[in-house]
């Protein structure tokens, strides 16, 4: 009987070649994250808050731990920053995170001006009020016609 291996069981020749493979710098985990440790980060949540930190902890979840944190609030052509210290960031909602070039920190584009916290806030709350009174009309509208809106249905057990 004659020992085969897969390189015998084909059409003779030279053996295929090698399947390329990442290079072991391209984690595809949290342990991205190792490059940003020690860093100024720019993180946007999923609920759509803007951070900007230094990174100084992180988790196999892709739990952030972020030092001297600042939140930044934008509204019409307005921005603010709130500090907010010390900010444990939950994996599932960082939508994005960047680092920031040091040389270009404090830059700002012209179209935006620093104002007040309570002149930005205000605006943002008046902001987000008349979208939920916009979004519950779309609701309403899409009712009438049948369609049933994000989290109105009954949980049936």
């Amino acid at each position: 009987m004659e020992n085969l291996n897969l390189h015998d069981a084909g059409s003779p020749g030279p053996p295929p070649p090698p399947v390329p493979q990442l290079p072991p710098q391209m984690f595809t985990t949290a342990a991205q994250l190792l490059d940003l440790t020690d860093k100024k980060l720019a993180v946007a949540l999923r609920d759509g808050k803007k951070l900007i930190g230094v990174l100084r902890s992180w988790d196999q979840f892709g739990n952030l731990v972020l030092q001297d944190t600042i939140e930044r609030l934008f509204c019409q052509n307005l921005y603010c920053d709130i500090e907010r210290g010390m900010f444990l960031v939950r994996g599932e909602n960082v939508l994005l995170l960047g680092e920031i070039d040091l040389d270009k920190d404090d830059y700002v584009p012209d179209v935006f001006e620093l104002a007040p916290v309570e002149k930005v806030y205000g605006l943002k709350k008046q902001e987000e009020q008349s979208r939920k009174t916009t979004d519950k009309s779309k609701q309403k509208k899409l009712a009438e016609l049948g369609f049933e809106g994000e989290h109105s249905g009954e949980v049936i057990f």
